[in-house]
Formats: structure tokens, C-alpha cells, sequence
């Protein structure tokens, strides 16, 4: 027996690198191996290996040496690999199987309907895939059924199961209308069936065929309908979930008699109405999870007879009114969320002494107004308090620093104002601390991280001053800092660059100095860097060739920043936006862009010293929809390959994805000239696409090439010092809103193709040499302002005060015409030129044709002096 079982360990590679069976060993008694239990005859009848972190199959395993084996469970290994062995079913005596958390994966094999005496099967957590076999169903004495956490679906060959008492299938493939076997296992008292495709309506028989149940969780189906009335009957009911989006006819009143529920969640549907006040009888609940529900109605001052709930959500509904009183009842409370609401009035100060139990507090998006109570200071339990986005004022109590446990503090978006208490952090496990868009001041706290712990701090769009805390050094773990907008001062350099686990980093808009250092750059996880608008000067310190960028968004605008263009930044293979503008910057601009930042969508240069030629690599950005290099001494021509950024060529239409609008999905902004103002762009900044090169030395003509950018919304190329003409199918950038050509020395007509671009709004073509008659019908009627054509003198027409006289030919006609006259000029000379040589080079090669020139010149001789003649004697 010893060497079967020792077997066991060897052939199904059962052993892991902690030697776990390392006792397994023929110097000790069997029945005291780890794991393995005997009966008075000395016969194995368990095998427990729970968790023992074993590897391996059970393919080569001998179950047929283990005839008296009544438990066989492996549970929680994880690495336990291959296909279920079907000579599993040799083991006549099982009464327990437990595979679960484990690797198998493959089908259940049928045979398992061989094993008569099994009790409890438990496959779940596995990769099995496949119908459950439906011989299962045939196994006499089941009672525990759990095949959770699969890809398993059933057939309808399955039969009643009269022993069952728990069935789970949660997290599988089922696919059908509610399965009918079920109904008619008539003993099952814990039924989950959750994260299926299960549909249709919920059976109105369920209560009368189970009604011994006390776990029901159909939640994440596709069940539709009402919730049936026949599911008050189930009066032993202790746990109901069923949040599976469709369901509506608002909460029923009959769940206010079901007294023995603990736990009740029909969040995540379409059940609309008000929250009914008779569900402050289930004395017994505990957890209450009505979220995002659609529910419209105020907060019943009932809910607070309830004394043992311990966990309430009423999240994303549309509840208004005040937070009553009533609720400090409910003096088991440790999990609170009412966020995103449309509640109103001021936080009961009893709430805060009535719940010394509360670890969290969740208030978010909504209209409460009125100050933080100060009783606050009670919940010594509390880790979260989240009031973020409401109308809260004043200031914020001195006895939240008593909060020892207190791991997030989010209260920003609101009208809060004062100091922030200095001792806040002192002693505290703080994580999260969020005051941004308030109106605090002063200086930040000196003790911040005196617990070491904290991980994100966003206080920016405040009005705090001096210097930031020393302290900020000792928070290795910060990875998200947002201090932009407000008065800080002083020099930073050495503040953040012993930060690993940085990600995102916002300064802009302070009055921050000096340059940066070196060990800036050992932040390799940086992805969000925003130093824009502050006195940073010095030039852009280069990487050491280990260096493995991160970055996707850097902000280095409105400094003093000299030097070349940074080339840091040519190993950030995964950048997304650069805006380096109003600096000090020189020189060329890099040929390596093209290549080494394929995902560039957002390169603003503008008002900087760059000089030379627009590289022609950047043909191959074809993410970017945003340039701006204007008010430069860029020379040479616009590359004609701009005609291939294909981002620029397909405009983003607002309709096709709201969610575009949102800021918290796109955390990005830019500051772009649009329309002839300033404007940051945050929330939109996906749907601008543009380019502007004005305020340059460009020459020559405008690529023909850029009509094909047809997604362009503004289009700026003034100032500079193109010539010809303005490319004809100019009326292709059909959204258009905004197109500056002036102060050049463009010549020709105006197209008549550009008045059918009816989105534009902004147009000035002044100071040129254009001519012609000014186009008119569609949108060019309501630009009316004449001096978007001023100081061309050749145009005429409206909006002009100078009339097209016949002398003055439409512009696409005048324009015609003079490119026609040219065409038939050089036409006349190449045919005279050619004529003249053919005729010549004939002349003298046949002589009968050189004979009979002469004699036809002679005959005109003679005949022009009689003329003469005649006219002489005449006179």
C-alpha cells in the first residue's frame, strides 16, 4: 500500500520546489503522510491536498489501487494541468471529489455517472469546456453540484436531480430560457446560475417548484420582464440577486414581506419608480444594492428602521431630496454609497456619530450643500470619505486629522475653502488625497507623508502658495500628482525624480523655477508630463542610453527652455501629444520624428526659434490630427507628402461616439488658436483636427495635396510667402470651419469650389494678389465682412465695394482664360518655330519645290510694283 500511494506522487508529478511530499517516504507509516487519512484497517480512504501549490496530470494515476478512497480532494493547486482522467469512476467507494481552482480543461467525461455513492462533485474554477454530461444527472445520492467558473452549457437530455440541495453553474456558457430540470429538482436550496446568457422571463413557477430555497442568483442574464409577484412566496428566502439589466416594473412592494432576506441586490435594471418605504421591515437585512436602477423618488425615512444593514447602494439613480435624519438607525452601517444622485440639502451631523462602524462614505456627484460636520472626527473606523462634485463650502474640520485609518480623501469639485489643517497626515495611512477645483490656500501640509503611503495627490485649480513640502521626497509611491494651477514657487528639481512608480505628473500653471535635473529622467513609468506655464529654463537634459521612455503626453509650453529640440524624447516610441511651444528652443527640427514617434497625434512647436526645412519624413506620422509649428523662421516649401497624414483625411464626427466627450476618458488638452482666440482643449480635443504653419518663411505654392485632408476643421497659412494660386479643389475640406491664407503673395482667382464649404466661419484672404470676382452663393453669403479681402487688388465684387465690370471677368473665367491665352501662346511659337525649320530643311532638299518658290516670289514681286506703280501715278 505504501508503494501505491507513494506512486501516486511520482506518476502524476506531484511534487512542487517546497518538496510538500517530501514525508512521503516508505521510513514512515502511510496513514501519517501528509494529507492521507486511513481507516481502522489501515486502508486509504481520504486523500486531502488542498492548496499545496501541486503540479502535473493525473493521467498515469492508478485509482483503481485506492477501492476504499472516500474523499479525493485537490483543490486550490492551480497548476494541476490536462484532461479529467476518466478512470476517476474506478474509485466505487468516492463519496467527494473536489478538482476545484485547479487547470483541467477538456470535457467532463461520462463515466462520472458511474460513481453512485457521489456525493459532492466540485469542478468549478477550471478551463473545462463543452455540454455537462447528462449522465450525471443519473447519480442517485448528489447533493452538492458546483461547476462554477467554466465554459460548460447543458443539454436538455439532463433529468431531475430529486437529492440536490446546491447547484452552481455561475460563470459558464448557458444558453437557453431558464433550464427546465432545474424546476423539477425540487430539494435544491442554493441555486446560482449568474454571469450566464440565460433568457427570457423569470419563471412565475420557481417559488412553487423550489420552495425550499434560500440563495437565488440569477444576476448578469439576459432576463427581461417584471420581477413575478410569485416570488413573494418565497418565505425562506435569505439572499435574492437578479441584476440583470432588463428587468423593469419598478421595485415590488412584496419584498417588504419576504422578513428572513439578508442580502437583496436588484441593481443594474431598468425598474424605475421610487424606492418603497415597506422595505424598512426586513429587519434582518444586511446588505441593500439597488444601483443604478433608474429609480426616481426621495429617500424613504424608513430605510432607517433598518439596524442591521451593514452595506447600502443606491448609486446611479435619480433620488432626491435630503439624506433624512432617520438614517443614523441604521447603526450597523459600514459601506455607504448614494454617489450620483441628484440629492440635495446638508449631511446630518447624527450620521457621522451614530455609525462608529463606517469604513467607507460615498457621496459623489451630487447637490449637497453645507459644511463637513466637524463630528466627523466620530468615525474612527472610516478609510474612504468621498464627497467629490457636490456644492460643499467652508472649510475642512481640523477633526479629520483624528482619522487614523483614513486612507482616501476625496473631496474635490466643490466650493470648499481656507487652509488645509497642517497636521493632516501626521500619523495617518492617507492613499488618496483629492482637493482639486476648490478654493483652498495656503501651504500645503508639512507632514503629508509621514505615513509613507501615499499614492496620489491632486490639489490643482486651487489657490495654494509657497513652497511644496520636503516631504514629497519620501513618498516613493506617489504615481499620480496633479498640482497645476495654483501659486507654488520655488525650485522642484530634486522633488519628484526619486519616484519609480510616477505616472502622471501635473505642475503647470505655478510659478515654479529652475532646471531639470538629470535624475528626471529615472522616472521610466512617467507617462503624463505637464510642466507648462511656469519660469523652468535651462536646456532639456539628455537620457542615458538605458533609458526606457513611457511617456504619451508631454506639456513643456509657456517656459524658458533653450536649446536644441529635446532628444530625450526620440526613444518615446509611445507618444501621443508633444506641445513644446513658446520656449526658447533653436535649430532644426529633427528627421527622427517621423520614425521614432509613429503614434504622435498632438505636435504644437509654435512660437519657438526652430529654423530650416519642414522635414519630409513626416509624411509617416499617420496618427497626427493636430500641428502647430506657427510663429518660427521655418524656410523652404510645404512638403507636398502632407497630402498622405491620414489621420487629418477622415473627420471625427461628434455623433458617431459620445464618448469622445468625456473628460475622464481622454485626460489630454492642447492650447490651439481656434477661430482667432486662445482656447484649451480637454474634453474635444479628439474631435480638432488642423495645421497651422503661419507666421513663417514658406515659399513656393500650396500643395495641391492638401485638398485631400478632407477632416481638417482649420487650416492657417499666413504669413509666410507663398505664391500661385489657391489649389482649385480647395472646396474638398468640406469641414472647414476656419482657413487663413493672408499675408502672402498668393495670385489668381478665388475658387469657386470654396463657397461650398458650408461649415466655414472664419476666412481671411487679405493682403495678397488675388483678383477676379469674389465667389458668392452658400456659406461665402455670410461672410460679409470686407476686410477678410482687403488689400487685394485685383478682386472685386461683394462683400468689396468695388464692382466687376466687363473689363473684370468672373475669377474662374478670368482665371481660365489667361491660363488658356498662355497655353495658346506657347502653342503659336513652338508651331511657327517648327514650321519654319520644316519648310526650310524641304527647300533645300527638293529642288523643283526650291524652283517653284522662287518663281512664286518673283510673281508677287512683279505684281505688288505694279501696284505700286499704279497707286504712284495716281497720285
Amino acid at each position: 500500500m505504501a508503494e501505491r500511494t507513494a506512486r501516486l506522487g511520482r506518476d502524476a508529478s506531484l511534487q512542487d520546489d517546497a518538496a510538500t511530499l517530501s514525508g512521503w517516504t516508505r521510513a514512515a507509516p502511510v496513514c501519517g503522510w501528509r494529507g492521507v487519512g486511513c481507516d481502522a484497517a489501515g486502508r486509504v480512504v481520504t486523500l486531502r491536498l488542498w492548496g499545496l501549490g501541486l503540479g502535473g496530470d493525473l493521467d498515469k494515476l492508478d485509482f483503481a489501487a485506492f477501492p476504499a478512497l472516500t474523499e479525493l480532494d485537490l483543490n486550490g493547486n492551480y497548476n494541476l494541468n490536462g484532461t479529467i482522467p476518466a478512470s476517476i469512476s474506478r474509485l466505487s467507494s468516492l463519496e467527494l471529489l473536489d478538482l476545484g481552482s485547479n487547470g483541467f480543461n477538456g470535457s467532463i467525461p461520462p463515466e462520472f455517472g458511474d460513481l453512485s455513492g457521489l456525493v459532492e462533485l466540485r469542478l468549478y474554477n477550471n478551463n473545462l469546456v463543452g455540454a455537462i454530461t447528462h449522465q450525471l444527472s443519473r447519480l442517485p445520492k448528489i447533493v452538492h453540484f458546483d461547476f462554477g467558473c467554466n465554459y460548460l452549457y447543458l443539454t436538455d437530455k439532463f433529468s431531475p436531480m430529486p437529492t440536490l440541495t446546491i447547484m452552481s453553474l455561475y460563470l459558464n456558457s448557458l444558453n437557453s430560457s431558464f433550464p427546465e430540470f432545474i424546476l423539477k429538482s425540487d430539494n435544491i436550496t442554493y441555486l446560482d446560475l449568474s454571469e450566464n446568457n440565460l433568457f427570457g422571463p423569470l419563471p412565475e413557477s420557481l417559488p412553487e417548484k423550489l420552495p425550499n430555497l434560500r440563495y437565488l442568483n440569477l444576476s448578469v442574464n439576459g432576463f427581461s420582464g417584471r420581477i413575478p409577484p410569485s416570488f413573494g412566496k418565497l418565505t425562506n428566502l435569505q439572499d435574492l440577486r437578479i441584476a440583470t439589466k432588463k428587468l423593469i416594473g419598478g421595485v415590488p412592494e412584496f419584498l417588504g414581506s419576504m422578513t428572513q432576506l439578508r442580502n437583496l441586490q436588484i441593481g443594474e435594471n431598468r425598474l424605475g419608480g421610487p424606492i418603497p418605504p415597506v422595505l424598512g421591515r426586513l429587519q434582518m437585512l444586511q446588505q441593500l444594492d439597488i444601483t443604478n436602477a433608474e429609480l426616481v423618488s426621495s429617500l424613504p425615512p424608513e430605510l432607517g428602521n433598518l439596524s442591521n444593514v451593514s452595506f447600502l447602494d443606491l448609486s446611479l439613480n435619480q433620488l432626491s431630496g435630503g439624506l433624512p435624519p432617520s438614517f443614523a438607525g441604521m447603526r450597523a452601517m459600514r459601506e455607504f454609497n448614494i454617489s450620483l444622485n441628484n440629492l440635495t440639502g446638508e449631511i446630518p451631523p447624527a450620521l457621522f456619530t451614530s455609525w462608529p462602524e463606517l469604513i467607507s462614505l460615498k457621496l459623489l456627484r451630487n447637490s449637497i450643500t453645507g459644511k463637513i460636520p466637524p463630528e466627523i472626527g466620530n468615525m474612527t473606523a472610516l478609510e474612504i470619505f468621498n464627497v467629490n462634485t457636490n456644492r460643499l463650502e467652508g472649510e475642512l474640520p481640523t477633526t479629520i486629522s483624528a482619522l487614523k485609518k483614513l486612507q482616501h480623501l476625496t473631496v474635490f469639485d466643490n466650493n470648499m475653502s481656507g487652509t488645509i489643517p497642517q497636521d493632516l497626515g501626521k500619523g495617518l495611512a492617507l492613499q488618496f488625497m483629492m482637493f482639486s477645483n476648490n478654493r483652498f490656500f495656503g501651504q500645503l501640509p508639512r507632514n503629508l507623508c509621514d505615513g509613507f503611503a501615499l499614492q496620489t495627490l491632486t490639489v490643482n485649480n486651487n489657490n495654494f502658495s509657497g513652497t511644496l513640502p520636503p516631504c514629497l521626497k519620501n513618498c516613493t509611491g506617489l504615481n499620480r500628482v496633479l498640482l497645476g494651477g495654483n501659486q507654488f514657487t520655488g525650485d522642484i528639481s530634486d522633488a519628484f525624480g526619486v519616484h519609480p512608480d510616477l505616472v502622471f505628473l501635473d505642475v503647470s500653471g505655478n510659478k515654479l523655477t529652475g532646471e531639470l535635473p538629470n535624475s528626471w529622467w529615472n522616472l521610466q513609468k512617467l507617462q503624463f508630463m505637464d510642466l507648462s506655464h511656469n519660469d523652468f529654463s535651462g536646456e532639456i537634459p539628455a537620457v542615458k542610453t538605458s533609458y526606457k521612455c513611457s511617456l504619451g503626453s508631454v506639456h513643456l509650453a509657456g517656459n524658458s527652455f533653450t536649446g536644441n529640440f529635446p532628444s530625450a524624447l526620440e526613444g518615446c516610441g509611445s507618444l501621443v501629444t508633444l506641445d513644446i511651444g513658446d520656449n526658447k528652443f533653436f535649430g532644426g527640427i529633427p528627421d527622427w520624428i517621423g520614425q521614432s514617434v509613429p503614434l504622435l497625434k498632438i505636435l504644437s512647436l509654435r512660437s519657438n526659434n526652430f529654423t530650416g526645412e519642414i522635414p519630409l519624413d513626416w509624411s509617416e506620422l499617420s496618427c497626427l490630427q493636430l500641428l502647430d509649428m506657427a510663429n518660427n523662421s521655418l524656410t523652404g516649401s510645404i512638403p507636398r507628402a502632407f497630402a498622405n497624414l491620414s489621420s487629418m483625411k477622415n473627420p471625427i464626427i461628434i455623433s458617431t461616439d459620445q464618448s469622445l466627450l468625456d473628460g475622464s476618458t481622454y485626460q489630454d488638452r492642447i492650447h490651439i488658436i481656434w477661430k482667432g482666440k486662445d482656447l484649451d482643449f480637454q474634453k474635444t480635443i479628439q474631435l480638432m483636427t488642423g495645421i497651422d504653419l503661419s507666421g513663417n518663411s514658406l515659399s513656393q505654392c500650396i500643395p495641391e495635396g492638401l485638398t485631400n485632408l478632407q477632416g481638417l476643421r482649420f487650416l492657417n497659412l499666413s504669413r509666410n510667402r507663398l505664391s500661385c494660386h489657391i489649389p482649385e479643389n480647395i472646396g474638398n475640406l468640406k469641414f472647414l470651419e476656419s482657413l487663413d491664407l493672408s499675408l502672402n503673395e498668393l495670385s489668381g482667382a478665388i475658387p469657386a469650389s470654396m463657397s461650398s464649404i458650408s461649415t466655414l466661419s472664419i476666412l481671411n484672404l487679405s493682403n495678397n494678389h488675388l483678383s477676379g470676382k469674389i465667389p458668392s452663393g452658400n456659406q461665402l453669403q455670410t461672410l460679409t465682412d470686407p476686410s477678410i479681402y482687403s488689400n487685394n487688388s485685383g478682386l472685386c465684387g461683394s462683400p468689396l465695394d468695388i464692382p466687376c465690370t466687363n473689363a473684370s471677368l468672373a475669377s474662374d473665367e478670368k482665371y481660365c482664360r489667361t491660363c488658356e491665352d498662355q497655353w495658346l501662346y506657347y502653342c503659336v511659337v513652338v508651331g511657327v518655330v517648327f514650321g519654319f525649320w520644316l519648310w526650310f530643311g524641304l527647300l533645300f532638299c527638293i529642288g523643283r519645290w526650291r524652283h517653284a518658290l522662287f518663281w512664286f516670289v518673283d510673281g508677287m514681286q512683279s505684281t505688288v510694283i505694279q501696284k505700286v506703280y499704279y497707286i504712284d501715278q495716281f497720285f
